[in-house]
């Protein structure tokens, strides 16, 4: 769905839309389960800036559900994880930044979304806050103990009989240093 400026004069659009799995693509870190909900309305909002200068923004208000898998960054093993967010959004032109020498940016400025052309694209938002949503490193449970890094066993599931380093070698000077202040 894609949201232009022109309708967005005569009127504020109210969306709900779904977006089966594979419609947005999350990379190859995330599958979708099931579809993304997502519901909400869009606004534009005009800002003067001077006495000629008006910048239209679109502002983007909704939320999402959805449910994604992954693997966990330990062990590998499949994780599913629900997703729900709300979200206030604003995004200005592209061309209302252009021109202006290299200045500080406020905290409110740093919430801005920029867009270019005509309008904004509902499925570029959505695929945004649903990547946003989820961590950056998932893993199944907090004491996952993750793959043995010889064999490249779950050690979750069954102990391997690698032989364990006693000691990394790259630590023992530090050891020694240690060693030295103990006496």
């Amino acid at each position: 769905m894609f949201f232009e400026i022109k309708d967005l004069e005569l009127h504020p659009v109210g969306f709900a839309e779904k977006f089966e799995p594979g419609m947005i693509d999350l990379g190859a870190e995330y599958r979708q389960c099931m579809p993304i909900e997502s519901s909400g309305r869009v606004d534009l909002v005009e800002e003067h800036h001077g006495k000629h200068t008006i910048i239209q923004d679109i502002r983007v208000k909704g939320r999402l559900a959805t449910s994604l898998e992954s693997n966990c960054a330990r062990c590998l093993e499949p994780i599913t994880q629900d997703v729900k967010r709300e979200f206030d959004l604003l995004y200005r032109p592209q061309a209302a930044g252009a021109g202006r020498d290299e200045m500080s940016v406020t905290d409110a400025e740093a919430e801005i979304g920029y867009y270019e052309g005509e309008g904004i694209s509902l499925d570029d938002v959505v695929r945004e806050q649903v990547l946003l949503a989820v961590p950056l490193k998932v893993t199944c449970r907090e004491d996952c103990k993750g793959l043995c890094p010889h064999c490249g066993k779950n050690l979750n599931q069954e102990q391997c009989s690698c032989a364990v380093a006693l000691e990394e070698p790259r630590w023992a000077a530090l050891k020694e240093i240690r060693g030295k202040l103990a006496h």
